[in-house]
């Protein structure tokens, strides 16, 4: 897909050097995943133009958890395509991995989920899971390898030979997010993967999800309209007003990789918690 470039969006990889050196501060800080800076993105209709983002400055570091939340039609899923080549800025400029948008999408360096698992449902999980690796070229032997180990990674070990069909919804999404690994992509894309599913399977997830993200040590960008969700999952939280999508605040979550469930009753979750409830309720009345 070459969309070609954007008249007004300015990307320029030669200042990544110097924004990886000054990201956190200076000396020791982390590389960035994600670099935009003052990106607006408008879409021209019949019924005329409609702003879905505005003034977006944005820095994620490689192995984050960073969860987009925000009300419906604030420019979440916007400003993850963003991100992902599938939208192109009217201003600011991005990086991703240290280049644009539309190179990380060539070099494949990220995986995107959807909210639907958008399985084949004539190919079994297994060839649903190697689908990509068939589309890159790789050998049938390194097909096979990759598809077992990751689907083992998300405890789908055994159901190779299932067809999407007779899995549950929670399964469907655990074998797309497979999918999504399968090449070892850098950066994960998730657009509200669980949102359509019960919450006992959902909190089931998001037990799972964090565990992936400790194992691979991927960077994590996830859309979500659930504070608990939200809280539970990231290691910051980017809270976003009505359209146009502006960043109204950007909390930090400290708590350690291994938590588990039990972790929602305490203090520390429930002070994130109110922090991240406040900033959606100032954002209706938000305005510049």
């Amino acid at each position: 897909m070459d969309l070609g470039p954007s008249p007004q969006a300015s990307i320029n990889p030669n200042e990544n050097a110097e924004r990886k050196a000054t990201a956190a501060g200076g000396a020791c800080s982390l590389a960035l995943t994600v670099d935009a800076r003052g990106v607006s993105l408008t879409f021209h209709t019949r019924d005329g133009e409609v702003q879905a983002l505005a003034n977006v400055d944005l820095q994620i570091s490689d192995g984050d958890f960073v969860s987009f939340i925000g009300p419906s039609g604030c420019g979440k899923t916007t400003l993850l395509r963003v991100i992902a080549d599938l939208e192109r800025p009217t201003k600011g400029t991005i990086l991703v991995n240290g280049v644009t948008p539309e190179q990380a999408r060539l070099r494949r360096q990220y995986g995107y989920i959807f909210q639907a698992p958008a399985l084949y449902p004539w190919r079994t999980i297994e060839r649903n899971v190697m689908l990509p690796l068939e589309i890159m070229g790789f050998d049938a032997r390194e097909r096979r390898e990759r598809t077992e180990r990751y689907l083992k990674l998300v405890n789908l070990s055994g159901f190779e030979r299932k067809f999407p069909w007779q899995l549950s919804g929670g399964m469907q999404q655990r074998a797309s997010i497979a999918r999504a690994l399968s090449f070892d992509p850098a950066l994960l894309l998730m657009d509200e993967p669980f949102g359509a599913l019960d919450e006992i399977v959902r909190d089931h997830l998001n037990e799972q999800l964090l565990r992936l993200w400790d194992q691979t040590g991927k960077t994590v960008v996830f859309v979500t309209h659930s504070i608990p969700e939200a809280v539970f999952l990231s290691s910051k939280i980017v809270v976003m007003s009505p359209r146009p999508g502006r960043i109204i605040d950007i909390i930090p979550c400290d708590f350690p990789r291994d938590r588990t469930l039990e972790i929602r009753e305490t203090p520390e979750f429930l002070k994130i918690a109110q922090r991240v409830r406040a900033g959606l309720r100032s954002g209706h009345s938000y305005d510049e």
